[in-house]
């Protein structure tokens, strides 16, 4: 049943999903129009949240974009990249493959958000090149379906915002620490669910031995190494550039900053703290300051999609922001619940902004302030309610394929190959989400 579902959905997606540059300036038209309905807003005061929200999120998506490019770096250094040829090894079969890229994906994405959408597509490209007759972009949708794991893991925009002093619902709810999110028994429920299930759905998908679609060698190519040999009489500058010392002092110093930060504030990660690990990682593992900067460099292509598109999407989340759309859909869903099904109806509500906002922050933003004072007066799990808002986002992404756009620039495909499997992993995943906001 779930092969039929899933090459029903890819054929679907095939034919009527266009280009996500496309998609956000549809959902940019379909929110403007929405808003006028539903709103007493006039044109003239749309297109000025629109015009005024374009570049608002430039700080975020800095945050964003370095967390891309350092977890890509840190993915392509020599040490992980051995771990990705070992690990790859275990696959003897491509049923095999499938199973452990959505395994490894979604572990690494426990770990880190664009580490594991990074190192997901790096693994899936491993295996690939390892088990003859793999479905190339099954593997690589595998890959962004270890995605659905982010939102709880240790790098999930809604906890660790919401655990960082002057976020935006900080003097509505105050500050939630990791440890009534993160660290709770629902959380580590669906997150290790979503682990051990979601590699048995996406092999139940693996399409026909006709239908497979192989991979072009030339995509399957290993990436440059990065270090760089000098020649004796090289210049002192370039010495300096390929200087280990340099590295490890750099790091040394990252490290005891991190040290001190967390004697200091206790288990407080947000996401300028996990920017920090990985970049310190990366540049301890890459050895030199250049072969980092290299890495860097390479990393930074996987960026241009989200950079075009993220001011669409800082559009329309001000539209939905300012019109009162978002507070709509949000009150529309809360006001029908009580104490115990709240967070559910959260969920669902979160899931439908997504699409117009697929930023855990955005989404913070446009539902904290309706959500958090409902979840007091209703005398709902603060820290439940917020994590529902994440779970919404991170479960919606299966359909919305704007956080696909890394692993697919690394892959070498377009939306279009991958999405009939996402939704499919949408359709069952959904199940794990909603037992385990209700349940625990």
């Amino acid at each position: 049943m779930i092969g039929r579902i899933s090459r029903f959905l890819t054929g679907f997606v095939s034919r009527y999903l266009p280009d996500p540059l496309i998609f956000a300036m549809l959902l940019t038209m379909l929110t403007f129009v929405i808003a006028l309905a539903l709103t007493p807003h006039t044109p003239v005061d749309m297109v000025q949240m629109w015009g005024n929200g374009f570049w608002n999120l430039l700080g975020f998506g800095m945050q964003m974009a370095l967390i891309i490019v350092t977890g890509h770096a840190l993915a392509s250094s020599a040490p992980v990249k051995r771990v990705l040829r070992l690990t790859a090894s275990a696959a003897k079969t491509p049923a095999q493959g499938v199973m452990l890229v959505t395994f490894f994906g979604s572990v690494a994405c426990v770990i880190n958000w664009g580490f594991g959408l990074v190192v997901g597509a790096m693994f899936a490209r491993e295996v690939a090149r390892r088990v003859k007759g793999s479905d190339y972009p099954l593997l690589i949708a595998c890959a962004y379906i270890g995605f659905l794991t982010w939102g709880g893991g240790l790098s999930g925009s809604m906890p660790l915002l919401a655990a960082t002093p002057g976020n935006p619902v900080e003097h509505i709810a105050g500050l939630i620490p990791v440890s009534q999110t993160i660290f709770t028994g629902y959380n580590i429920f669906i997150t290790l669910a979503l682990i051990v299930i979601m590699p048995f759905v996406t092999r139940m998908m693996m399409p026909k031995p006709g239908d497979v679609i192989t991979v072009d060698p030339a995509l399957l190519q290993e990436e440059a190494d990065y270090q760089k040999k000098l020649p004796a009489d090289a210049p002192v500058a370039e010495k300096m550039e390929e200087s280990r010392i340099i590295a490890f002092i750099i790091g040394a110093l990252g490290i005891a900053y991190l040290g001190m930060y967390f004697y200091e504030k206790g288990f407080n990660i947000t996401i300028n703290t996990v920017n920090m690990m990985f970049m310190i990682a990366g540049i301890l593992l890459h050895k030199t300051p250049m072969a980092y900067m290299r890495a860097i460099s390479a990393a930074a292509r996987s960026t241009a999609g989200i950079l075009v598109q993220f001011p669409f999407y800082a559009g329309i989340q001000l539209m939905m922001e300012h019109s009162g759309l978002g507070g709509l859909i949000t009150e529309f869903f809360i006001n029908v619940a009580n104490k115990d099904t709240f967070p559910v109806m959260t969920f669902f509500s979160s899931a439908i902004i997504n699409f117009a906002v697929p930023s855990g922050g955005g989404h913070w933003v446009i539902q904290g302030p309706f959500v958090m004072p409902a979840a007091q007066a209703l005398g709902a799990d603060l820290g439940k309610s917020a994590m529902a808002i994440a779970y919404g986002e991170q479960w919606m992404n299966m359909a919305q394929p704007f956080w696909a756009l890394p692993a697919l620039a690394i892959a070498g495909l377009g939306v279009r190959d991958i999405m009939g499997y996402c939704v499919t992993a949408l359709l069952f995943s959904g199940l794990i989400f909603v037992i385990g906001l209700t349940v625990f």
